[in-house]
């Protein structure tokens, strides 16, 4: 490892998207930087990912699939890998100075306090160095570990897909430090930054057929190779007491004040994701790319990006470059973006991308946005239709509920599930929507 960066990053949760994103970036940042950081990697629960990389010497190819061809570079921002069930090296480099990162990318799910954390909380207090399971029982060990070893300063980097994701992370390890040691709660508090971060580019899952295109690119051979799209965004807010990697090298944005972005992300990107997701499996379509090429799709994509920015407290020339670029990456068909994976969840995913934006606009003075009332609807069509197949656990007894009721009955329970505060001002636009989306169903032109 003598030719490799020195490890000053710390990342739990090793999967494709780190691979892709803040790995790339931190790749970007030591091309140009006198003092590269190297990051050390952890896995979430399972170890093979990190005994692959190892295998290979820690370094693996990027696929960038754009429209018109594959472009492969090698990365080896990742100096090591490890087991993530490796207690005594997590608090060893946690506990180093020279470590002034740890970046997450554990889903929102991780940060929920499952019932494991109850066994993590007893782990933690008996602090005998057991197994802990859980992302917020592993941050708060190795917290304790840098506060004992006087590690100093530190910025915890939430990459996760959630409003707020750094205030979330704070705020779990906040509470659980404190029913560990208050004095640890306090020291994390006065210590640990934790910063917010909005993360952009789709990473679908290797294949073998990938697998084969970096050997015939690049004739190295290569067992976990990532594939990503060409467009990536990263823009951060928080402080970085013991230092960071210029990933403004690789185009990374710092700001004071992130919500709008985020809520470029949500009403945008998201929304017109779960738009397609419910609207266009219907008319037979299996993904974004071969949805946007359906004109009744695509036009109402453009409407729902319309009633979105009438809400974005961003400059005009902003969300028409995002928006521009949307176009762009929703028409590559070499990134097969699949309707199914997207439409999972949608009682976790449409209160931010959709239901909000109805929020403004109505704060706002300005009606109901028509798209937005399309989206509510094809969600009520996906749960209605499919009720026996519906993976979302949260919405479940709402879907078996709807085959036996009216249209009126349908759409008041889907909203009062969903939205209900807005369930007046709401019913009449879904049930229109509900009611046109029965026709465009069988007409495909």
């Amino acid at each position: 490892m003598s030719d490799r960066a020195p490890v000053r990053v710390a990342h739990l949760g090793l999967g494709a998207f780190h691979r892709a994103h803040q790995a790339w970036y931190t790749e970007r940042a030591n091309d140009g930087d006198a003092e590269p950081w190297g990051i050390e990697a952890f896995t979430g629960r399972r170890p093979d990912l990190a005994a692959a990389l190892t295998a290979q010497g820690d370094r693996y190819s990027l696929v960038v699939r754009a429209a018109d061809g594959d472009s492969v570079s090698e990365i080896s921002s990742i100096v090591r890998a490890t087991d993530g069930a490796d207690g005594d090296r997590w608090r060893t480099v946690l506990s180093d100075p020279n470590v002034g990162v740890l970046t997450l990318t554990i889903t929102e799910a991780g940060y929920l306090l499952q019932p494991a954390l109850d066994t993590d909380l007893a782990g933690l207090v008996a602090d005998d160095g057991s197994a802990l399971v859980t992302a917020p029982a592993r941050i708060v060990d190795g917290l304790r570990a840098r506060r004992r070893a006087h590690g100093g300063g530190f910025a915890v980097v939430s990459c996760d897909n959630l409003p707020g994701n750094g205030h979330v992370a704070r705020s779990v390890v906040l509470d659980l430090a404190a029913r560990v040691d208050p004095a640890l709660a306090d020291w994390i508090a006065s210590t640990v930054s934790f910063v917010s971060s909005m993360v952009d580019r789709i990473t679908p899952a290797t294949t073998p057929a990938d697998v084969e295109t970096v050997l015939a690119l690049t004739g190295r051979a290569d067992a976990i190779p990532v594939v990503t799209e060409p467009f990536t965004e990263w823009i951060l807010s928080g402080d970085f007491p013991a230092g960071r990697p210029a990933w403004e090298a690789g185009g990374a944005r710092f700001v004071d004040d992130l919500e709008p972005f985020e809520n470029r992300k949500l009403w945008l990107l998201n929304a017109a994701h779960s738009l397609l997701a419910y609207a266009g499996p219907p008319r037979g379509h299996e993904t974004i790319d071969e949805a946007m090429l359906d004109p009744w799709c695509s036009d109402r994509v453009e409407q729902l990006w319309a009633e979105a920015r009438e809400v974005l407290e961003l400059p005009a020339a902003e969300i028409d470059q995002s928006v521009a670029a949307l176009r762009e990456r929703f028409g590559n068909g070499r990134i097969r973006h699949r309707l199914a994976q997207i439409a999972a969840d949608g009682s976790q995913k449409l209160p931010p991308r959709i239901v909000e934006v109805q929020h403004r606009r109505l704060a706002a003075g300005l009606p109901v946005g028509e798209a937005g009332a399309l989206v509510l609807a094809a969600w009520l069509v996906h749960l209605r239709d499919h009720s026996d197949q519906v993976t979302d656990a949260a919405a479940a007894a709402l879907a078996h509920e709807l085959p036996a009721l009216d249209t009126a009955a349908q759409v008041d329970a889907v909203l009062r599930f969903l939205a209900p505060d807005l369930a007046a001002p709401l019913a009449a636009p879904v049930t229109d929507a509900l009611l046109a989306l029965a026709p465009a169903r069988k007409d495909r032109s």
